[in-house]
């Protein structure tokens, strides 16, 4: 087995940087483009056997260090009683969740009842993969989540929310409590479904100030990694992290998956030896020429050092980035040894 991700969560020595991309099976990919003509994005998240297909083609075509199995953040928001349309545009929910009656019309749903695909998928996959590399299980931390629940979609500034936590802090905690209990539940049916590793994405606490994240966000991180334990690597991704890195040290991930804006070398240096970290490179160099890609990748890879570091993107691969250069990009990482 391809083991080199396992070792780098609990900081053990790799010939290499494992790499892998976040949005690794997604629009890039003609083959991807191909199978969503059939069917919608919920659908294929539902599908087992196209689900398992789409999570194993980065792994065929880039032969990349670890599969994510292929889903969305809010499969398990959907499971809790509130319709979900994903669109091109990104999700949209028409009756956000902003009342007192509204989170408590909140169910916490027993995933292997609500999502049983889940699990399907993540098995098929476990069989297909024969242990070649890890499969990694995810799902969205509750500030993210519940971000989306109140705005009723995505946003520029997150008014709704902020002034919601602002105006009315014990409603936003309820729901953060709740949303908390029910993605400790998922994961952990994850788990017991076959997946090696997990990430929380807790992709839009970077609007948060250092305060408010140690607020509303780092403890419901927090309870969803104790429920969790020491089963599995639990990595924790942020966007926009700068600010709160510090705190996010004490989440209980083994690993940081940070974005672009701060560099891994000073990620390193306020991280110290106390977690792994993954990234970090702008998914848009993967836009440019392959030596601008080489030339960043490097020194990343120079910056992290030796040990303790997953080669990842920023943020999500984008859909019009050339094949080329993602392989390029999972290249580098395999030539790349310390000088």
């Amino acid at each position: 087995m391809n083991d080199r991700l396992l070792r780098v969560c609990r900081r053990q020595p790799v010939d290499r940087a494992p790499v892998w991309m976040m949005r690794q099976a997604g629009r890039y990919l003609p083959e991807y483009r191909e199978i969503r003509q059939k069917l919608s994005f919920l659908e294929l998240c539902k599908n087992t056997d196209l689900a398992a297909e789409v999570s194993l083609q980065p792994y065929r075509i880039l032969d990349v260090d670890a599969v994510i199995f292929f889903s969305d953040i809010l499969i398990p928001v959907e499971a809790m009683g509130v319709p979900v349309s994903l669109t091109d545009k990104g999700p949209e929910i028409a009756n956000p969740i902003r009342t007192q009656s509204a989170i408590d019309s909140l169910r916490i749903p027993d995933p292997s009842v609500e999502v049983p695909f889940v699990g399907a998928i993540i098995k098929k996959l476990r069989q297909e993969l024969r242990n070649a590399v890890p499969l990694i299980g995810f799902a969205g931390a509750p500030w993210t989540l519940a971000s989306y629940l109140v705005e009723g979609g995505g946003s520029k500034n997150f008014a709704e929310i902020k002034s919601l936590a602002y105006r009315e802090p014990r409603l936003v905690h309820a729901l953060l409590d709740k949303l908390a209990s029910t993605v400790g539940s998922y994961l952990l049916f994850q788990i017991e479904s076959g997946a090696q590793v997990i990430q929380l994405f807790d992709t839009w606490a970077g609007e948060l100030n250092r305060s408010d994240y140690e607020e509303f966000a780092l403890p419901y991180t927090r309870k969803i990694f104790e429920a969790i334990g020491s089963r599995v690597p639990r990595i924790l991704y942020v966007n926009g992290c700068a600010s709160i890195l510090d705190s996010m040290v004490s989440s209980g991930a083994e690993v940081l998956s940070i974005d672009w804006r701060i560099s891994m070398a000073e990620a390193r240096r306020r991280s110290g030896e106390r977690v792994a970290l993954q990234g970090n490179l702008d998914p848009c160099v993967l836009l440019g020429p392959k030596e601008r890609i080489l030339a960043k990748t490097e020194e990343i890879l120079e910056q992290a050092g030796p040990t303790g570091h997953i080669l990842n993107l920023g943020h999500g691969i984008l859909p019009q980035t050339p094949v080329e250069n993602a392989r390029c990009f999972v290249e580098i990482a395999k030539n790349y040894r310390q000088a």
